[in-house]
């Protein structure tokens, strides 16, 4: 399916660039995206290009697109393969990126293993693709002088709620038992905040983080195993929807448009050194509300189902994962969908894959 041919996409696009007030901080700039392929980073590309397509040449920004594989690439970007100021090359983030002839003065690690069925079936790469894959960029950005270098990170850094908050702020660090499978992406994920520390400290590197929810959109994979991404699939395809618990984790989750705004207030303005949340109150829902979200607009009911061992494996274990976005909210960022309008505006642009 080729999302830009169809005017919900571009109008979602086209807002996504209306709603950034501070262009003027990337025109004209290079910006290396690592995980280009993925639901956010696929996303981010779109955006970034069709404003190429509205500017004057001097004023676009030059895309260094990376990812595992070109025959994804080349069915995901064809509209944008060939384009002067679109550049993709396959790399394993986990190797040393090759020297840049034309210097990205923005670098974005958007590369990692996404849901539970890659967590618990490539638990190596989960942390290594995270770890590894931020060393590289961050070595990359320290070549740079005056570069900026931006972490997609995650609400899982907070482990476990206490129950002692209501929600997580950015300085709350819950519980995490490092020795389960599990653990490996919260795990790699503090790590690699841990890393971007040290490279500010040691070498200079100008680095900040954006903590994402559980996010979801029209350019996630049909083969991804979260629990939203799954009631999608089934509501898409006129099935009941499964819920494999009782359904009462209370998690925070984002359209992907609007978790693109965010990284791009961030990479523009976020201080150096610091960690953003990216979540607003009116996303935060349980999973038996958001399975009864998805029946309502698909006109199907929620049924129960106990997980497989394998499943159940790369569930997270947190009951209450909801984000303060108090802090990115103050450099200016507003989400435009609440889980009902995004959820809706997903389910309309895929609703075409079935």
């Amino acid at each position: 399916m080729d999302l830009l041919k169809q005017e919900a996409y571009r109008e979602l696009l086209k807002n996504l660039i209306g709603a950034f007030p501070d262009w003027g901080r990337l025109e004209g700039k290079g910006i290396l995206i690592s995980g280009a392929s993925g639901m956010i980073g696929s996303l981010l590309v779109d955006a970034l290009m069709l404003r190429n397509e509205i500017s004057a040449p001097a004023r676009r920004c030059r895309i260094f697109a990376t990812g595992r594989s070109m025959k994804t690439a080349g069915h995901r970007f064809s509209r944008w393969m060939g384009k002067k100021e679109f550049c993709f090359f396959p790399h394993e983030i986990t190797q040393p990126l090759d020297d840049f002839a034309e210097k990205p003065e923005f670098l974005i690690h958007a590369a990692s293993t996404t849901h539970p069925a890659q967590y618990a079936g490539e638990p190596v790469n989960t942390i290594l693709a995270n770890v590894l894959g931020t060393r590289e960029m961050l070595e990359t950005a320290a070549g740079i002088p005056g570069s900026r270098f931006l972490l997609l990170s995650s609400v899982e850094v907070y482990g476990e709620n206490r129950g002692d908050v209501d929600c997580f702020e950015e300085n709350y660090c819950g519980y995490l038992d490092c020795n389960t499978l599990r653990a490996g992406y919260p795990e790699a994920k503090r790590v690699s905040e841990a890393l971007c520390q040290a490279y500010i400290r040691e070498k200079g590197v100008s680095a900040a983080a954006i903590r994402l929810p559980r996010c979801y959109g029209p350019t996630m994979r049909m083969s991804d195993t979260k629990a939203i991404a799954q009631f999608i699939k089934k509501g898409l395809a006129r099935e009941d929807i499964v819920l494999k618990s009782m359904g009462n984790q209370l998690y925070s989750y984002a359209f992907a448009a609007d978790a693109v705004l965010g990284l791009l207030y961030v990479l523009a303005d976020g201080a150096c050194g610091e960690a953003y949340n990216l979540a607003d109150s009116g996303s935060d829902i349980t999973l038996k509300d958001l399975a009864n979200l998805v029946a309502d607009i698909s006109g199907r009911k929620v049924v129960f189902d106990l997980p497989s061992e394998t499943e159940r494996a790369g569930y997270s274990t947190a009951t209450r994962a909801v984000m303060c976005g108090e802090k990115l909210k103050a450099l200016g960022w507003r989400p435009q969908y609440d889980i009902r309008s995004g959820i809706k505006l997903t389910m309309g642009m895929l609703q075409n894959e079935f």
